[in-house]
């Protein structure tokens, strides 16, 4: 489905992040070419030393398929000063592989990280630059250029990572399902989005059992459900979003505590609970193995709306299907959460001017376009937001359909950080939050029996807060 009313898009989203501006105080492996790690050699024309630079990252094949050529742009505009190579490590392995690359001195002049695992670690053992002088000393390139959330701090108030992306939540829904129910379709602005009662009350008219009778009716049968009003992922960064929408947190304001105890939590993680065991409007993990999952499941009428993150668009803008999409619904306040990976220079580099301008080149939207076109991305730099010829460059196609306006207006102006930028020890957090809350999706237990269950072992593995810098 083509964006709809493109100009108003563009004309709304400008004035938005205008306004932003002012208050705001796995893929294959493999690698492109041949070259050595990092280092120098002579240039068999010039006689001048080659500078060699070596990057890790991860990605699916269309992810690594940009970056190649993003490398051989780069090789080719500096042809016989610089040459990069990059290997690209599924993401499943990634942390394995760059730890051992690393242990065995073979340390990567750049390398894409992810906050929730090595990042903060390495930061913390002084492995990374600090990339603030080479902004502040960039002609080409002002802090001011970047879009909000630009990057992560360490604890010493060093810049350490810029984002590779930016990546929101948004609710996917069957255009055709609403349609055929006589529905009206979701509010397009975050102020108008859905309350949850709206939002349960919706999910209700489009769930179906076999006898064609949905979720209001007293002759509905939940154990013989044929369509399903809603489905959504059961991992923190789904999750998370209602955490915030609900004015709660991870970790209380000073560290100190594990948030996930507090009602303004458990309210939001039981809310998301009883959409499977009270309402019967969502899928159970194990009635979800019957299901197609993801785009398919809104393709097939399995599923009429789907709460996941703006990745999804370039699958369902692929897929033909009449979809659109919409600000999540809302508890007390409307709310996104941007979660990126970033980008990073090693300390051991024997080359950061060179490193410098090939990490530019990795957070430069023009270099990326593709990813951004297709829904994959959102963009790194600010005037793709502002400037209306740019904005229309990567909206106007079936990957941001007309409700994608909203989707931006609730990320640049009600969007807070991941919890993975300023909670620490947040991966060892999520290993006794993930299986605690499978009882809880399985209706075993509830929401504060299960987070008060663990909050002793949680509290053993070291909480503590960040202060946030994005």
């Amino acid at each position: 489905m083509r964006r709809k009313n493109g100009y108003m898009l563009i004309v709304l989203i400008a004035v938005l992040l205008i306004s932003a501006c002012g208050s705001n105080s796995g893929g294959n492996s493999g690698s492109n070419s041949g070259t050595s790690a990092g280092g120098n050699a002579a240039d068999e024309n010039t006689g001048k030393e080659m500078v060699r630079l070596e990057m890790t990252a991860w990605g699916d094949p269309q992810v690594a398929g940009v970056y190649k050529e993003v490398i051989a742009n780069f090789n080719t505009k500096y042809a016989g000063r610089i040459q990069a190579d990059i290997q690209i490590i599924p993401n499943s392995d990634y942390d394995t592989k760059l730890t051992t690359i690393i242990a065995g001195n073979e340390t990567p002049d750049i390398a894409q990280m992810e906050s929730a695992t090595l990042a903060f670690p390495l930061a913390e053992e002084g492995k990374f630059l600090d990339l603030r002088p080479f902004i502040e000393n960039d002609p080409d390139l002002n802090i001011e250029d970047l879009a909000p959330l630009h990057g992560y701090y360490s604890d010493n108030g060093e810049l350490f990572g810029l984002n590779s992306e930016r990546e929101t939540f948004m609710l996917f829904y069957n255009v055709d399902m609403f349609e055929e129910a006589g529905l009206p379709m979701p509010p397009v602005s975050p102020s108008d989005a859905w309350t949850w009662d709206e939002f349960v009350d919706v999910a209700k008219s489009l769930t179906i059992d076999q006898n064609g009778n949905n979720a209001h009716s007293p002759n509905f049968d939940p154990q013989r459900i044929k369509q399903y009003g809603v489905d959504f992922g059961k991992w923190w960064g789904l999750w998370g979003n209602f955490i915030y929408s609900n004015e709660g947190d991870f970790v209380s304001e000073d560290g100190t505590q594990f948030a996930l105890t507090e009602p303004e939590a458990t309210e939001a993680l039981q809310k998301l609970a009883d959409l499977i065991n009270v309402h019967h409007v969502a899928p159970s993990p194990t009635q979800s193995k019957s299901l197609p999952g993801g785009v398919n499941s809104l393709k097939t009428k399995k599923v009429a709306m789907l709460m996941d993150g703006n990745w999804m668009n370039l699958q369902f803008g692929n897929s033909g299907m009449n979809y659109n999409v919409a600000p999540l619904p809302k508890l007390k306040k409307p709310v996104t959460m941007v979660v990126s990976g970033m980008f990073t220079i090693f300390k051991d580099t024997e080359h950061p001017e060179e490193a410098w301008e090939l990490l530019k080149s990795f957070v430069n939207t023009e270099s990326v376009f593709e990813l951004v076109r297709t829904g994959n991305w959102l963009p790194s730099m600010r005037d793709w937001y502002t400037e209306p010829e740019l904005l229309e460059r990567w909206t106007n196609n079936e990957y941001h359909p007309s409700g994608y306006e909203g989707v931006l207006e609730t990320m640049l102006n009600h969007s807070v950080p991941t919890p993975t930028a300023y909670v620490k020890n947040f991966n060892r957090m999520m290993e006794l939050v993930t299986p605690a809350l499978d009882k809880v999706w399985l209706g075993e237990q509830t929401a504060e029996e299960a987070m008060k269950s663990i909050a002793d072992e949680v509290a053993k593995v070291g909480i503590g807060r960040r202060d946030v810098k994005m």
